[in-house]
């Protein structure tokens, strides 16, 4: 059985974060200590990224479930040597077991080194993570927080997180103008205030309601905003379900 592994934080994230913002330390109260769970191990955590992008978190378990049985033990050495056919047969797209494939290649080939991703700055590790095909943004900075465990990630292109943002502060909008400010009050520990930002807008509190105008959020076309939706919240809440401790 696998160890489960969680995001780490204390004492010291949780009081300088209270004493830079009475209204997140208020629901830093409420919630307690919020365990997230994380994938330590950043090959495993790209494939498990690229299988969940746009299904549901019940499909992406069952899918995952299965490319585990079929394909252990996920090492690049082992994944490069499975027919790109045979990965999608777990359940997946051709496009994605391309993009799984192409990257146990890559590895296994020397171009792409992932040990050396840990000593780049938070922004050069997004920009690398994004030239890996199949990782765009988002998902290179939930990889970073979810597997890296990177302290300051704040991400714009969160629907969850400029949920809470809009709870928390009673905004009908996040700017981009406003977002960099509470990015800036929060750091050097963005990636906490995160995941107090995701157990606020999954509704953790309450007495908080999302005060953006029902127009704003039907500007969009509803397939379009369900698809975003589907993507910027389900790796949050199946990769670190709401824990907390009182």
């Amino acid at each position: 059985m696998q160890n489960t592994h969680y995001f780490e934080y204390g004492e010291q994230e949780i009081a300088y974060l209270k004493a830079k913002d009475p209204a997140l330390a208020r629901v830093m109260e409420e919630v307690g200590l919020v365990r997230r769970e994380v994938i330590p191990d950043l090959f495993t955590a790209l494939i498990h990224a690229i299988i969940g992008q746009q299904i549901s978190t019940k499909a992406h378990a069952t899918v995952w479930g299965r490319f585990c049985a079929l394909c252990a033990p996920l090492t690049p050495e082992h994944i490069a040597a499975i027919p790109v056919a045979t990965l999608q047969t777990c359940g997946i797209s051709m496009r994605k077991a391309g993009y799984i494939n192409n990257i146990a290649v890559n590895i296994v080939s020397g171009s792409l080194d992932l040990t050396q991703l840990h000593a780049m700055d938070d922004d050069a590790l997004a920009k690398r993570l994004c030239e890996i095909k199949g990782i765009g943004l988002w998902t290179a900075e939930m990889l970073m927080t979810f597997s890296m465990q990177r302290r300051n990630i704040l991400s714009w292109g969160d629907l969850a997180i400029q949920r809470g943002l809009r709870m928390l502060y009673r905004h009908r909008t996040i700017t981009p103008a406003l977002f960099a400010q509470y990015k800036k009050r929060y750091t050097p520990y963005a990636t906490i205030a995160s995941l107090y930002l995701w157990a606020l807008a999954g509704g953790a509190c309450e007495g908080y309601t999302d005060p953006a105008p029902k127009s704003a959020v039907h500007k969009k076309p509803a397939a379009e905003k369900r698809k975003k939706e589907a993507v910027s919240t389900e790796f949050t809440q199946k990769r670190a379900p709401c824990k907390v401790k009182k």
